[in-house]
């Protein structure tokens, strides 16, 4: 199976390549017709949520993303 990729993009939505499927808080499955690419919204505008559907466009979102290390998790007690 090859990897997924996951990228964010810069002033846009965050775009998933490979094989994926994306669950709903009950656990449910989105249909996604057989879609290898998919975009997921993060301006919080967008008609489809949670996937984008170019509100970020209309609504003048900015964010320049920057890869970074995250701090280690903290322990679980």
């Amino acid at each position: 199976m090859p990897a997924t990729k996951v990228t964010c993009l810069h002033n846009g939505p965050i775009r998933i390549e490979g094989e994926f499927e994306i669950f709903d808080p009950t656990g449910a499955t989105f249909g996604l017709a057989g879609r290898t690419v998919i975009s997921l919204c993060r301006c919080g505008h967008s008609e489809n949520k949670p996937f984008c559907d170019g509100s970020h466009n209309r609504i003048g979102f900015k964010h320049e993303v920057v890869a970074r290390e995250l701090p280690p998790p903290k322990p679980k007690v």
